[in-house]
């Protein structure tokens, strides 16, 4: 049977609707990996940001569950929408150009990012970049859940700016109430900075996975929405992590990492993941390909790489910059004795340059290139300090090609499905699929779903909407039409 219906549990707390996605799969995804929740919700005034966490730890008699919760009413300093609030205003002009950033539009984002550094410097100069809101009640307490009979500590940070909540709970007593629980102690802290009426009409999702009700493209993928490559999402959370805290790499004299080369047979998502992993972290995305740099005037090349590393220096909000298909770009250096071969060792030349210092120059700046071959990289392009970490993205084997069908059938039904109408079945064998499917990359499942719902859809404009919903047989013959022999 598939699991791709998301199992949404709704409840109302203080005149705000509270959806609860998958509570069981949240407990168990924490058992491995600290799980982030309601990161990208919008809270009233003066909160600014609310971070809820669930994870797992070891105590001495006994491992648990921890919940804990920041909520902060300190402004973020001169990050990237405020940046484009001060900049881009509800004009025409602003509009227009807000409209081409989000759209990708290279010269768009280079206007904003140029009047944005003049801007963001002024702000910064008139002090307004370190506006806070102190919390009035510093006093540490204890918030209580009488129903499952959960206590959280309440705390307060030196800054008096950020309330935090912890709460702990034995492994094997730890249920879905428990969750709920946090979530609406979490909102009453909320509450006790906000006012007794500022939820009301509010609606928060609490999950890990963000399904969007419009279709989802690689402008909004997450690294929920990654299927069967648990581990490299798990290095990617992490450095995610490291990017948006500045201030524990400081505190530690840690440095992030500068550069993420990402390898792989093609098709297996290197260029969704570094999609997810700028969004992930709140970062533009700037993706670099080959004919931005190569160019067949002499010299031209040169200028290229040195102005797109001059224009990285410049941005004055998280960027995430995407050389794809770098064994195109930058081949083995030394390869031949040709004017083009010469060009391109001096491309590399150049790149090595740059990368030595740019994350001193400008620590707004995260480095990701992805190649299907490693092997024709110079080792001296991806060494340590230029590119701290190295990820294989192999094709997924029958568990994570299981996982990638339930995750992109759940985006289907989050996004097509309406009342009268049901895109898929209720019993779909997502085992069956993912054995069937032996040898398919995540890219290749995105086309057999893509097969059967273009069949459903001309079946659909034949017979005027008599169309069942797409069953397990529907999709095992997409994928054996996929898989014939051309």
């Amino acid at each position: 049977m598939t699991d791709a219906r998301s199992k949404d549990e709704t409840f109302e707390y203080a005149g705000a609707t509270v959806v609860l996605v998958d509570a069981a799969t949240v407990l168990a995804a924490a058992r491995v990996n600290p799980v982030e929740l309601m990161r990208r919700a919008s809270w009233p005034a003066p909160v600014n940001r609310v971070d809820l966490t669930v994870s797992s730890a070891n105590r001495k008699m006994t491992s648990v569950h921890t919940f804990s919760a920041a909520i902060s009413t300190a402004e973020e300093p001169l990050s990237k929408e405020r940046i484009r609030k001060l900049v881009l205003g509800n004009d025409p002009v602003g509009l227009l150009l807000a409209k081409r950033i989000e759209a990708g539009d290279p010269i768009a984002t280079r206007i904003v990012d140029g009047v944005g550094a003049a801007a963001a410097a002024a702000y910064k100069k008139l002090g307004l970049d370190r506006q806070s809101q102190p919390v009035t009640n510093r006093e540490p307490g204890t918030l209580a859940d009488a129903v499952v009979g959960l206590q959280a500590e309440m705390t307060y940070d030196e800054t008096g700016t950020v309330v935090r909540l912890h709460a702990e709970v034995p492994r094997d007593e730890v249920t879905p109430a428990h969750l709920q629980a946090f979530v609406g102690l979490t909102l009453q802290a909320v509450i006790e900075l906000t006012g007794p009426d500022s939820l009301t009409g509010r609606r928060f999702v609490v999950s890990r996975e963000t399904v969007s009700k419009v279709p989802q493209t690689t402008q909004t993928v997450t690294l929920d929405m990654v299927g069967g490559l648990a581990d490299v999402v798990s290095e990617l959370r992490e450095i995610a992590v490291s990017f948006r805290h500045p201030e524990a790499m400081a505190r530690w004299g840690a440095r992030r990492p500068q550069g993420i080369l990402m390898y792989g047979p093609p098709g297996t998502g290197k260029t969704m993941l570094s999609r997810a992993l700028a969004n992930e972290i709140g970062a533009d995305f700037r993706e670099i390909r080959t004919p931005e740099i190569l160019d067949k005037w002499l010299g031209g090349s040169e200028r290229n790489i040195k102005q797109i590393f001059r224009d990285a220096r410049r941005y004055r909000v998280p960027t995430l910059m995407l050389f794809d298909e770098f064994d195109s770009i930058i081949s083995y250096a030394g390869s031949g004795g040709d004017a083009a071969s010469q060009a391109i060792n001096a491309v590399a030349g150049i790149f090595k340059q740059e990368m030595n210092d740019l994350i001193e120059a400008n620590p707004n700046v995260i480095v990701v290139a992805t190649t299907n071959f490693p092997h024709r990289v110079d080792d001296s392009l991806i060494r340590s300090g230029r590119f701290d970490v190295k990820i294989s993205v192999p094709k997924p084997d029958d568990a994570s090609r299981a996982e990638i069908f339930r995750k992109m059938i759940r985006g289907l039904i989050a996004t097509h499905e309406a009342p009268g109408f049901q895109m898929f079945a209720d019993d779909l064998d997502l085992a069956a699929l993912a054995t069937a499917s032996h040898g398919l990359t995540g890219a290749d499942i995105k086309e057999i779903l893509r097969r059967v719902q273009l069949a459903k859809a001309m079946q659909d404009a034949r017979t005027g909407g008599r169309v069942d919903p797409i069953t397990t047989e529907d999709l095992l013959a997409s994928v054996r039409e996929l898989l014939a022999p051309r």
